[in-house]
């Protein structure tokens, strides 16, 4: 008799290895303050640009395995995938254990990021696969458990090292309960082809859906190169003009050389921005709120807790509301709650200004890679691959650059700085809306 496929297994198991990956990013958020300047309180003394090199593998790795994932998980099935999370994120977690300097926090980020990236290329497709008439609803209850993990380790990292003074190698150990729990519920569990190899779409047609990959395969190699310091930008405005080319150039492919659509493009650039306003200003939360009268942890729990709630009822909302005017939204609130962090100095105050930017960053991701699902479906678990490997890969690159504006300048230039993606945003957004209202 032949085995059926337990959604709902499935499901928790999914959830819960995104719930690992959502538990290193509150870890390093907190490790921040563990590695960071013995005059500050720092145990290892590297400075905040070392920090933010040490942490890109978390992002650049993540990016390698998602882009990597997806062009190769209907040939090596999703199952090996899911096998390649699990024990990269078990190497990954004995190296932070054991990381001592800037390094072996490097190496162990890169099995992070490695483990990470095989978590989302396996599992956003096994979502999409397992639930093909619900996909953006269950994209987002998935999702939750990125903020909602962050909020677990933010609160742990309070009671466990801020209270309780508890090792920071024993709070890192913590990854260990969810992992083991999600490799026995996945253990001898059959895990179906995905929808796109179900459905006969060629491999052909699901490269030419992307309407321009060479031009995004090479943007996303030369920003890992970036990430990795060892192509280097003198300036910060510089990634912002790298950002521009690539939308130039992925339109001359997409129109002229391949005549297709230009939509995916556009989602991939904008996607670069998304995901940087939201993880760059969570992954520095706790030097961006330094001597700001608050815990740094508990905003940490507080912004991705109303992260968490958001994604779980977003269903109705990205179903009323057209998914680019949500974005668009999205990055309206994100400009208010990051300038206001720049200029409000009491504690309530920052309470508000932390909540406005937490409604905004809310919907980006998933609504990102629910919108490629959803109304570019022949892309496959490719292009929500590329989708997720473009956001981290960007984050990997603006790391290193807020750490160096912070350290020349101060947090509030660094907010400043930051918030200049959202604004951008807008600008894409409205046009985007605005060419879909019309066809519509």
């Amino acid at each position: 008799m032949e085995k059926s496929i337990n959604k709902s297994r499935l499901f928790i198991g999914s959830c819960l290895a995104l719930l690992v990956t959502s538990l290193t990013f509150a870890m390093r958020a907190k490790i921040e303050e563990v590695f960071g300047p013995v005059s500050e309180g720092g145990i290892f003394g590297l400075s905040k640009e070392s920090i933010g090199w040490a942490f890109g593998p978390a992002f650049w790795g993540f990016t390698v395995a998602m882009v990597v994932g997806g062009f190769l998980i209907d040939v090596v099935k999703t199952k090996a995938v899911v096998w390649a999370a699990f024990f990269l994120h078990l190497i990954g977690a004995i190296a932070f254990i054991m990381a001592h300097d800037k390094e072996t926090l490097f190496i162990a980020n890169v099995f992070i990021g490695l483990g990470n990236g095989c978590v989302e290329a396996a599992f956003n497709p096994l979502i999409t696969t397992l639930f093909p008439n619900n996909k953006t609803t269950m994209l987002n209850r998935f999702h939750v458990w990125f903020p909602g993990g962050i909020v677990v380790g933010s609160l742990l990292a309070y009671f466990m090292m801020d209270t309780m003074h508890i090792g920071w190698q024993i709070y890192v150990g913590v990854l260990f309960i969810p992992l083991a729990i999600y490799g026995f519920l996945f253990f001898k569990q059959l895990i179906p082809e995905t929808e796109r190899v179900s459905s006969g779409v060629s491999y052909k047609e699901m490269l030419l859906a992307t309407g321009a990959p060479a031009t995004i395969i090479a943007s996303i190699t030369l920003m890992i190169l970036l990430a990795i310091d060892i192509i280097h930008l003198p300036e910060g405005w510089m990634y912002l003009a790298l950002i521009g080319g690539i939308v130039v150039i992925s339109a001359i492919e997409a129109l002229v050389v391949r005549k297709t659509s230009m939509i995916f493009p556009i989602m991939f650039t904008l996607m670069l921005l998304t995901s940087s306003t939201e993880l760059v200003t969570t992954q520095w939360v706790n030097a961006l709120l330094a001597g700001a009268g608050v815990s740094q942890m508990l905003m940490l729990a507080l912004i991705t807790g109303i992260m968490a709630v958001g994604r779980f009822f977003a269903g109705g909302l990205v179903h009323r509301l057209n998914p680019v005017g949500v974005l668009l939204l999205s990055a309206v609130f994100s400009a208010i709650g990051i300038y206001a962090l720049s200029v409000v100095n009491t504690p309530i105050l920052i309470i508000v200004a932390s909540v406005l930017f937490a409604i905004g960053v809310t919907y980006f991701w998933p609504t990102m890679i629910g919108f490629v699902a959803e109304y570019i479906p022949k892309s496959g678990a490719l292009g929500m691959s590329l989708m997720g490997g473009a956001g981290m890969v960007s984050v990997a690159m603006f790391l290193p650059v807020m750490g160096r504006i912070m350290q020349e300048n101060n947090e509030k230039v660094a907010l400043q700085s930051i918030g200049v993606l959202p604004i951008i945003l807008i600008v894409g957004f409205v046009i985007l809306y605005s060419t879909y209202k019309k066809k519509h």
